[in-house]
């Protein structure tokens, strides 16, 4: 602090130095972690993406479990369906808003790459760094620069039409991406369609009068035997599993808050002091007035 060649920077330096604009390289830094944590983790449940894997008409990326048992309905889970509303943003209200992606895995990639998927056309790895997209409806991923070099619109894996508006890039960073595909929602809800193309599933009057006084929306009720109903099987069996898992919750919860209204302790021990004092009465000294 003096007398050491340095120097000793004032208020000015110091709060022009924290409020700089981040350089190129930092914004570059920013976004190459953003985009290493959208494909190999679930925004909603934060944990690691694994098949099936679906994605919403932003294009992000989500495991389709989570996806289900956020639109089943639950009692004990107000703070997680508001986390995941906050993730969501109203994109996905059924199982119609999403795609399920079809990656294809490379066998020869590294062990410690995470979702080790490829270009079925390129080659290519597909994952951060890399600009990759999607075609709606049938789902099958491939790198950008191979949509553009492969003529027709007709997806090269399964021969499936698709229009030139419905290849969803994957985590779009560019702003034309984004508005496009903002766009895009906006056509097809005049439509009447969602962004799997399907038929959008109308909105009652409740939902319209909980979207009015801004409160959540309303989430899809399916029960077991709906559950069984379902006519893509995977889709099925995933419903069922987190229908059982949600009722193995709240079996706990309920035998936790039934252990909670009783004493834990030995019987036959005396409680002393360490009771409650509406249990343990009350003594009148000896030498007390009455």
């Amino acid at each position: 602090m003096g007398n050491d060649g340095g120097s000793i920077p004032t208020r000015r330096e110091l709060v022009k130095e924290a409020a700089r604009n981040p350089t190129t390289t930092e914004i570059k830094q920013s976004q190459h972690e953003q985009q290493e944590y959208g494909w190999t983790t679930d925004p909603i449940t934060r944990k690691p993406l694994s098949p099936p894997i679906v994605s919403d008409s932003n294009g992000k990326l989500y495991n389709k479990e989570s996806i289900i048992e956020y639109l089943l309905p639950s009692d004990d889970a107000t703070t997680t369906k508001a986390d995941a509303e906050a993730v969501l943003q109203g994109a996905v209200k059924s199982l119609k808003d999403v795609v399920e992606i079809k990656f294809e895995v490379d066998t020869n990639a590294a062990k410690d790459i995470k979702n080790p998927w490829k270009c079925p056309v390129t080659g290519d790895r597909l994952g951060p760094g890399e600009k990759a997209v999607y075609l709606v409806p049938c789902g099958h991923a491939f790198s950008a620069t191979a949509i553009k070099e492969v003529s027709g619109e007709r997806c090269v894996t399964c021969d499936q039409e698709y229009a030139a508006n419905d290849i969803i890039p994957i985590l779009p960073t560019a702003p034309t991406d984004i508005a496009r595909l903002a766009l895009r929602v906006k056509t097809l809800k005049e439509k009447g369609l969602a962004h799997s193309l399907k038929k959008a599933a109308k909105e009652s009057k409740k939902r319209k009068k909980r979207e009015e006084a801004d409160e959540a929306p309303a989430l899809i009720s399916v029960d077991k035997k709906e559950a069984n109903n379902i006519n893509n099987s995977s889709t099925a069996a995933l419903t069922a599993k987190v229908l059982q898992e949600q009722e193995i919750k709240k079996r706990k919860m309920h035998n936790d808050n039934l252990k909670t209204l009783f004493s834990s302790r030995d019987q036959s021990k005396p409680i002393g002091k360490s009771a409650d004092f509406m249990t343990r009465g009350y003594d009148i000294p000896a030498g007390a007035k009455r």
